[in-house]
C-alpha cells in the first residue's frame, strides 16, 4: 500500500468515525434535554448523566475533526535509507525474533489500524513512546520498546 493510499484510508476512516460520533452526540444531547429526563426529585440524576455522555461525545467529535483537518492538510514526504524519520514516514520495524510490523508516523489518530494485504499498518504519533523513539532514526538504527519487564529491541528495516 502506498502512503497516498494510507493517507486516503485514514481520511476515510476518520470521516466515517466523525459521522457516527456526531450522530451519537446529537442523540445524547436530545436525550439529555428531553422532557422524560427531567428529574422527578433531587436525587434523580438521569439528565445530568445524559449530559455528561453528550459532552463526552461532543469532545470526541471535536478531536476527530482536528485529526481529520490535520490529515487533509498533510504533505507526504519522501524518505530514503539516509533520511531521518519524521512525520509521514512509513516505517517497517523488525524485532529480535524476526517479526516485522509497519507503522505510519502521523500527526493525530494514534492507534488507528489500517488493514493491508501484507498485514496491518498502525498509525503512531510523535507524542507516543514509539513515535518519540523513532524520530531522527534511520534505516539500520535500533531502539528499545516496552516497559522494563517486557523490553524489546526493534530495528528500523525500511522507511518509505
Amino acid at each position: 500500500m502506498t502512503k497516498e493510499q494510507i493517507l486516503q484510508r485514514i481520511i476515510s476512516i476518520l470521516s466515517a468515525d466523525l459521522a457516527v460520533i456526531s450522530n451519537a452526540a446529537r442523540a445524547a444531547h436530545a436525550a439529555a434535554t428531553h422532557a422524560e429526563c427531567l428529574p422527578d426529585n433531587k436525587y434523580d440524576t438521569t439528565a445530568l448523566e445524559a449530559s455528561y455522555i453528550a459532552q463526552g461525545q461532543a469532545n470526541r467529535a471535536q478531536e476527530i475533526r482536528i485529526a481529520l483537518e490535520a490529515y487533509r492538510k498533510l504533505e507526504l514526504r519522501d524518505f530514503d535509507d539516509d533520511t531521518p524519520i519524521r512525520l509521514t514516514a512509513l516505517i517497517t520495524l523488525e524485532d529480535e525474533t524476526g517479526s516485522s510490523r509497519q507503522v505510519f508516523l502521523g500527526p493525530e489518530a494514534g492507534g488507528l489500524k489500517i488493514a493491508d494485504a501484507q498485514g496491518e499498518i498502525v498509525v503512531i504519533t510523535p507524542g507516543s513512546p514509539l513515535g518519540r523513539g523513532l524520530i531522527g532514526k534511520r534505516v539500520g538504527d535500533e531502539l528499545q520498546t516496552g516497559q522494563a519487564e517486557s523490553r524489546r529491541t526493534m530495528s528500523v528495516e525500511r522507511v518509505d
